[in-house]
């Protein structure tokens, strides 16, 4: 057993990892949330888009489903290529280059006439996207070590949800009062206004964002080189297994597992998310502005989950109950919304739906980087998340076909909540084989302390 160290020694640890954790956080965390935000609410704008649109190019819900799934095909086709691409041009260049395109063809779904033109521009919208989520995932492996990977995770991709926060009011506003502004209508400014963000954050990405700890001259000469030699202490933990490779990556069977997790997960999450806008439509009956508002009330609740479910999660070090006791809450708010009476009823049932689907998206994404470095961790998190792109397009559609033949959400809130309950299992079984992650916190597995320690 190695000496225990003096209780000063650890606690200058402490407060040195506290320090610089703190200060990687206030750098890089608040562009990767605006870039996260942005994504997502240009994928999920055409949901607010729908309530004008929809009825101007004459989109039947079978046809909008599809086109807005078909965003998934080009994200699939370039998925695992982008991301190696990422490897040989570097995080900065390759994400900034990501947001610039997708956010010139996010611009161009203001130019759609019909159905033939809808479809194509979101499977051009997926080819301009491919690889931005794993490349941002892969990005904060660079920075934050496993025991604290779930909160920053979090903390970035709760973007995600509140995009329809800020995306629903916004969306509204423009929907109400720019409609018929230099002859567009309100749903193709929103298209052309939050298409233009995607422009200027990924200029910004590319005069702002440090590429990895050892650029990092915003921290002190002693910060840097204490988390340059910490997070290639935590790349030895992870590569100890032997996964480095894209080779390595695609011999595991986890990482097909937890693609079919994700599968299912993102059928109930794109489904609700991208039908939300109109799933509050018909339980409300009120103007664009008010059901844009409302939309945004239960995506405030899961942007909430996301951070508190990713904090607790790290503190405890356990991943496996963080993911699955969500994705339970979820499919009961999804089996709720189909049977019970009433609007409000309903409408709080879509509340704990958003929740559930929600809180455990930064514990999951911490996952595979605990098992995977490198050109693994890289094109690990592609192929997952390429595995798990089929669930943006089946959510979508499975959802307008079955409204489009039933004439209600009803049965398709059964879908989703079935979907939302086989991940829950899937997660039972597959994320049991892995080991706590920051059991002990870092600081006090360097020191030698006991596990809880209150100095650590």
């Amino acid at each position: 057993m190695a000496p225990a160290r003096p209780e000063r020694e650890v606690v200058v640890i402490v407060v040195l990892e506290d320090s610089v954790y703190a200060k990687v956080g206030r750098r890089i965390i608040p562009l990767l949330f605006a870039l996260w935000l942005v994504n997502f609410l240009d994928r999920a704008n055409v949901g607010f888009a729908a309530l004008q649109m929809n009825e101007e190019l004459q989109l039947s819900p079978a046809v909008y489903g599809f086109g807005a799934g078909a965003f998934f095909f080009g994200y699939l086709a370039l998925e695992v290529p982008a991301n190696m691409l990422l490897l040989r041009y570097g995080a900065r260049r390759w994400i900034a280059r990501i947001a610039i395109t997708w956010g010139i063809v996010s611009m161009a779904q203001a130019l759609v006439v019909g159905p033939t033109s809808f479809v194509a521009v979101r499977v051009a919208l997926g080819f301009a996207e491919a690889g931005f989520l794993p490349a941002m995932l892969y990005y904060l492996t660079l920075w934050f070590p496993a025991e604290r990977r779930a909160k920053a995770i979090g903390q970035a991709m709760s973007a995600n949800v509140i995009a329809i926060v800020v995306g629903a009011p916004l969306s509204g506003l423009m929907l109400t009062y720019l409609d018929g502004m230099a002859g567009l209508g309100g749903w193709q400014w929103l298209f052309v206004v939050e298409g233009a963000l995607a422009v200027v954050l990924g200029f910004v990405t590319l005069r702002s964002l440090t590429e990895r700890p050892a650029e990092a001259r915003w921290l002190a000469e002693e910060e840097r080189s204490w988390l340059v030699a910490r997070m290639a202490e935590d790349a030895t933990a992870a590569g100890a297994q032997g996964h480095h490779s894209l080779k390595d990556a695609l011999r595991l069977p986890i990482v097909y597992l937890l693609g079919a997790l994700y599968f299912c997960w993102g059928i109930g999450f794109y489904g609700v998310t991208l039908w939300a806008p109109q799933i509050v439509a018909q339980l409300s009956s009120g103007s664009m502005l008010q059901t844009s508002l409302l939309t945004a009330v239960p995506f405030a609740l899961g942007a909430v989950a996301v951070i508190l479910n990713g904090r607790h999660s790290d503190r405890t070090g356990e991943r496996r109950w963080h993911v699955t006791i969500p994705l339970l809450t979820g499919a009961l708010g999804l089996a709720a919304g189909s049977v019970v009476p009433g609007a409000a009823a309903s409408f709080a049932a879509l509340c704990v739906t958003v929740v559930g689907v929600s809180a455990g998206l930064g514990v999951f994404w911490s996952v595979p980087s605990q098992f995977l470095v490198g050109r693994a961790a890289a094109g690990g998190l592609a192929v997952i998340n390429t595995i798990s792109s089929f669930s943006g397009f089946c959510g979508p559609y499975l959802v307008g076909f079955v409204r489009g033949s039933t004439g209600s959400f009803t049965a398709a809130m059964v879908v989703l909540g079935a979907s939302a309950g086989v991940a829950a299992l899937l997660s039972v079984v597959v994320l049991r084989q892995l080991r706590p992650a920051g059991a002990k916190t870092p600081a006090a597995a360097r020191a030698g302390l006991p596990e809880g320690d209150p100095v650590a």
